[in-house]
């Protein structure tokens, strides 16, 4: 017995430094970076900190997918922080994404003008902060994460200088991004106020013992759904997306697509099912209202543009608005269903994007819709590909959009939630329509003058993978779905 209980604080020190080891290790690695892109001051160590960059991300992609099997939950730095199988599951989500727009980035980052070290580290640092947002367990900590991560992607929407659209797409990103943290913290307050503490914990005991909130509660709790569907481009705050979108670098699109909405979503889902499980009443209406916009936002948005960045920005709002149906839900399956769809958008947004990326002449990046017609003439691979991402984004069967609104669809509907599952629907049907226009114009419309055939290696990659797990998803679903069913079930613990 002696020695069981001697060998507690080093089993106890082990895993609090598994737990942390990809914080620890991709803060330390962008600390490294930044000094050696200082020190060294040339466009070589550019490039080479990318590289490194990408290698980080891979090897704690690895050591990640093994972890989970010595993985227990555990409260950190004075229950300011958690980590269990639901984080861990988000975490490895926002990981992928990293390294996915790492390899997106790089024949990007080679051209002259935008080699500069600060890239990769301000990719770095804001993955860190989505890491701690994710693993937050309190009030404060909910705060500092969120701005570590928001700050970087301030910079890096603006990261073309001498873009006008660049600059503006930064500057908007950053005034509204500050207006959603006012909102956020101004909620927080109120809830503290009339609340009495910030701790997940304690206002989780709170209301289950009440059953009910005051107003001044109800209103914090509103402020900060509000400050959240800024974060996740939500309608009907959904209004700077697609001006950043069109603006900011695409590799830096790409990211934001995916990684910063899938933070604070997966952050929205603990704040809503933990400390304020017993207050489903007050905010599901407002979530399922949040839901049906963003759904019919998307939807028809995206019918008039001309732009494919923005085109895809308004798809990324519809997205969203299906994974806010899980949510409304309030289950398990609900959970496990946003888990699953954003997972395989992950790997359909940066097909999309490495689509995107090919679209060049004269070494000049394309983004209009109207220069993809007969692209199956000139380059049909890449043809072919765009369109598997596009039939996977309607939700065209057996491809892997199909199964994630498939599982989403169905928790609305076993919990009762029939008539937001059927707009739901409807506004995949209207989406089918913009996304088979590209289709269309790439495999019946005159040819437009041909893209640039110079792919990056990195890039090909990307496209390959992301082609695959799109298409062959429906083969191998069971792994991913039961992952995401018991990262569920650790919030519900």
């Amino acid at each position: 017995m002696g020695n069981t209980m001697s060998d507690m604080p080093e089993l106890s020190q082990c895993l609090f430094t598994a737990n942390l080891m990809p914080e620890i290790l991709v803060g330390v690695s962008a600390f490294i970076f930044l000094l050696g892109g200082v020190y060294a001051n040339n466009k070589r160590t550019d490039r080479l900190i990318l590289g490194m960059g990408l290698f980080v991300l891979v090897s704690l992609l690895g050591f990640m997918l093994v972890l989970p099997s010595l993985h227990m939950q555990q409260l950190l730095f004075h229950d300011m922080f958690i980590t269990d199988r639901f984080s861990f599951f988000v975490k490895a989500m926002l990981v992928a994404s990293a390294a996915l727009t790492f390899m997106l980035s790089a024949g990007w980052f080679n051209r002259a003008e935008n080699q500069r070290f600060e890239f990769p580290v301000l990719m770095l640092f804001a993955l860190l902060g989505m890491m701690l947002m994710v693993s937050a367990h309190d009030m404060l900590a909910l705060y500092v994460g969120l701005e570590l991560s928001s700050l970087p992607l301030y910079v890096l929407a603006s990261f073309s200088r001498d873009s006008l659209k660049s600059t503006e797409a930064g500057l908007k990103y950053f005034v509204l991004g500050a207006l959603a943290s006012g909102l956020l913290l101004f909620g927080i307050s109120l809830v503290y106020g009339f609340a009495g503490t910030t701790s997940f914990d304690a206002l989780a005991h709170l209301f289950a013992l009440s059953h009910a909130a005051n107003n001044g509660v109800v209103v914090g709790l509103v402020l900060i759904l509000t400050g959240f569907c800024f974060k996740v481009s939500a309608a009907p705050f959904h209004m700077w997306t697609p001006d950043v979108y069109e603006g900011a670098p695409t590799p830096v699109t790409a990211y934001f697509s995916t990684a910063p909405k899938i933070a604070a979503i997966a952050l929205l889902v603990r704040l809503m099912v933990q400390p304020f499980g017993a207050l489903i009443h007050d905010w599901q209406q407002v979530v399922i209202v949040v839901s049906v916009a963003s759904m019919i936002a998307g939807a028809f948005g995206a019918l008039t543009q001309n732009n494919i960045k923005r085109l895809l920005a308004y798809s990324s709002i519809g997205h969203v608005g299906y994974a806010l149906m899980g949510l409304a839900a309030g289950t398990v399956d609900g959970i496990s269903a946003i888990l699953i769809y954003f997972t395989l958008y992950i790997f359909m947004s940066a097909g999309a994007f490495a689509c995107v990326l090919m679209m060049s002449r004269d070494n000049e990046p394309v983004e209009t819709i109207a220069d993809l017609a007969g692209l199956s003439r000139s380059r049909p691979r890449l043809a072919l590909a765009f369109a598997i991402f596009m039939f996977s984004m309607a939700g065209i069967p057996p491809l892997a959009g199909f199964f994630g609104k498939m599982y989403v669809f169905l928790a609305a509907l076993n919990a009762g939630l029939t008539t937001v599952a059927v707009i739901g629907v409807l506004s995949s049907v209207v989406a089918c329509f913009y996304y088979l226009k590209i289709v269309k114009l790439m495999y019946f419309d005159e040819p437009a003058l041909p893209f640039d055939t110079e792919v990056t290696p990195a890039t090909r990659w990307v496209l390959v993978l992301c082609s695959v797990v799109t298409m062959f998803f429906f083969i191998f679903p069971t792994p991913l779905v039961d992952s995401a069913r018991i990262a569920a079930e650790a919030l519900f613990k």
